[in-house]
Parts: C-alpha cells; structure tokens; sequence
C-alpha cells in the first residue's frame, strides 16, 4: 500500500461536504489548523453545517472531536484557517463574545453544576451576561414549564440531583441565553442507561422543535446516529474526515 492511510478511505472535499448541508449554511469552518500551545491538533480541516442542522463528530479518544469543538467557541490557539457564523468571521472573537453576539454556548464534559446553589440558582447564572436579569427569570420559567423534573427541584440543591438531572439542568442553563448553536461535549459521558435516552432525547426537541444547532461529540456512535442525519467520523491518526448522511 503506498499510503498506510488508504484504508481509511478518502477524505471528503470542500464540494463534498456542501452537498450534506443543502440548505442555507449556518457555520463553515475552511482550512482550519488548530490545537493547544504549539501543537497543532486539527490540520486543514474544512466543515459546513445548514441552520437547525444537527451534527454529530463520532471518533475514538485523541481524535480531535473536542478540540473542533473548543475551536468553535475559543478555547483553542488558531494557527490558521477560518470560522464564520451567517457568514460572519468570529475566528478571534472570544468565548464570551461568541454567546452574547453570536449565540453559541458551550456544555462541558465534565460535571458543571454549582452543587451547592439551587436548581433555579444554577439557571438564572446561565443569564449571567444579559444586561436585564428579568430576562433570565423570563426564561428560567419557560424552562420549568417544560422540564417537570427541575421544576420539582427547583428550591433544592443540585447537589442531591442524579447525573441525568444534572445533566438536563447544564443544558437548561445554556439554553437561558437562548443560543442558536450548542456545543455539547460527550452528552452522555458517566450516565446511567435510563438517562442516556432522556438526554438525547432532549437534543433532539431542541434541534426539531426549537431549530436549535446541537453540534456534539461521541466515542460511540449509536445514540448520535439516531439523532443525527449528518454524522462526521473522525481517524485518530491523520484527522481526516469521512462523512455520512442518513
């Protein structure tokens, strides 16, 4: 074999990957070199994705998921290359100018709740940059009127929520600042089965409902698969790119 990556199959162009997103293109990233420090993480990598289109990066751990991800919103050095929103360059804005100008909001892996605050005090801090704390208050209560499982916690304190409660209430509080696009980083990470589907589930109204941009990462493809009909597979190796649409 002359190139040991053959096997992988041939990556996607430009051209390629505009034919998964018809529609009106919300973001497009073009000849993105990215990482951490002076190690480049992501090289050359280009993607587009339509308004109220969801996308999932399937790929094994060091695969360079999250770090698309952490591009998106700014936690990243960019060596070169080029992010835009509606066509809009945002490359060099940083994460807090991402969600207030444009609407992005980022979901961590990790567990992010603020244990010792209440369910409603880990919501309205989702709004912590809106000039009009009203505002907040506005949707923390359309988020009760749809969540019965906050809604009846929402005096207690996080800490006594299951992991799926938690998990429900980090996306609650992004979706205070009333994004367009969502960052979720592994959804499901640490979860038990029986939240598993409730979360992705959520994803899902989120993106069909409410239009919303859900882009988000998973080692294992099965849930994404069935939320997703744009879904991109990453090699660990090269970070090259084989696309799917369902």
């Amino acid at each position: 074999m002359s190139n040991q990556y053959e096997v992988l199959g041939k990556a996607p162009t430009p051209e390629d990957l505009k034919k998964l997103s018809p529609n009106e293109i919300h973001l497009t990233i073009k000849n993105l070199n990215a990482g951490y420090g002076k190690m480049e993480i992501l090289h050359d990598f280009d993607l587009n994705v339509s308004k109220a289109q969801s996308l999932c990066l399937i790929g094994p751990n060091g695969a360079g998921k999250s770090t698309i991800l952490h591009s998106i919103y700014g936690f990243t050095n960019i060596f070169s290359g080029q992010i835009e929103i509606d066509g809009k360059e945002i490359t060099s804005l940083t994460p807090a100018q991402k969600l207030t100008s444009c609407g992005i909001a980022y979901i961590l892996q990790d567990n992010s709740v603020f244990p010792d605050m209440t369910v409603e005090e880990n919501l309205l801090m989702g709004g912590y940059s809106k000039e009009s704390t009203d505002e907040s208050y506005q949707e923390a209560e359309r988020i009760f009127e749809k969540y019965e499982r906050l809604r009846n916690r929402r005096n207690q304190p996080a800490k006594v929520l299951s992991g799926g409660e938690r998990r429900l209430l980090e996306i609650s509080r992004a979706l205070v600042m009333k994004p367009s696009v969502l960052l979720v980083d592994e959804p499901s990470i640490g979860l038990e089965p029986r939240y598993i589907d409730m979360v992705f589930e959520i994803l899902r109204d989120l993106q069909q409902n409410e239009k919303k941009n859900n882009y988000f990462s998973r080692t294992k493809c099965q849930k994404g698969i069935r939320v997703c009909r744009y879904r991109l597979c990453f090699s660990i190796w090269t970070n090259r790119n084989c696309w799917q649409r369902g």
